[in-house]
């Protein structure tokens, strides 16, 4: 019994309960970058369908622009998991979370939402509201993209 316990003080210190946290993250980290992977196959898989689908049909000359809209937002959803992806591989890489890319991700997602946005649909709230995300996302990229410079 003795031993029991003193092999679970042994565990339970301070040094021995980060690594196993950090082994955990480590293993959550390779889980979420197949999820990931499978996610990007997934949509790579919709916008080719999407495209031999609507693109190459001849019969829909009228709604070319919307079409045009839906494939640059299928676009738009595969470089934004990339984009997440890679977050996920520089954390197991360098253990630390990126957040200069964070923020980048950030302004595609916004950029892609503003691509596909159907003005007949929104109300000038949503607009000031996208506007001022993408200004205060690209404020932050500049800070942080200058504060990384300085310290290189």
């Amino acid at each position: 019994m003795r031993r029991l316990f003193k092999t679970f003080r042994e565990l339970t210190t301070d040094e021995n309960f980060i690594h196993i946290i950090e082994n955990i993250e480590v293993v959550v980290a390779k889980i979420l970058s197949f999820c990931m992977l499978f996610v990007i196959l997934a949509a790579i898989g919709d916008l080719i369908i999407f495209m031999f689908r609507e693109l190459l049909s001849f019969g829909n000359y009228g709604n070319f622009y919307k079409t045009l809209f839906k494939v640059f937002g299928l676009f738009l959803n595969v470089l934004i998991a990339l984009e997440i992806l890679e977050n996920i591989t520089g954390y197991l890489k360098k253990h630390v979370l990126q957040v200069e890319l964070v923020i980048v991700t950030s302004l595609i997602a916004v950029a892609r939402k503003i691509i596909i946005l159907d003005l007949d649909k929104v109300s000038g709230i949503d607009i000031i509201g996208l506007g001022i995300a993408v200004l205060s996302l690209s404020v932050s990229y500049l800070i942080i993209r200058s504060s990384n410079s300085k310290t290189k």
